[in-house]
């Protein structure tokens, strides 16, 4: 499971109580698997906080060398080697000047 923060940050939570050490793999680390260590909780999840840019993001969990899908993730989608989980990170909405509403002034004459 992914949690996207509205600081842009991911939050990624693997249930694997047993492994001896978790990492997460993707595009957004050209599929490093010794690069993105995960912490280990004492519930039995690991847990990574990252920054991500805006945009949709393909990533799978390595546990002790073996590969896992995030059913859980915004998708999944068939790959070269398997399901790999997407990952869509929002972008921030900025509203445009011209669509901000702007409140009237009362003139000074109304306002005494």
């Amino acid at each position: 499971m992914v949690e996207i923060g509205a600081d842009g940050w991911a939050e990624f939570h693997f249930f694997r109580p047993q492994a001896a050490e978790v990492f997460v793999a993707g595009d957004f680390n050209q599929w490093r698997t010794d690069q993105l260590r995960m912490r280990r909780r004492a519930d039995g999840y690991w847990v990574l906080r990252l920054p991500l840019p805006a945009g949709m993001h393909r990533f799978r969990y390595v546990a002790d060398g073996a590969w896992y899908t995030d059913f859980a993730a915004s998708g999944v989608e068939p790959a070269r080697f398997g399901m790999d989980s997407l990952l869509l990170v929002p972008g921030r909405v900025v509203p445009h000047p011209s669509s901000v509403e702007a409140v009237p002034s009362v003139p000074a004459a109304a306002a005494a």
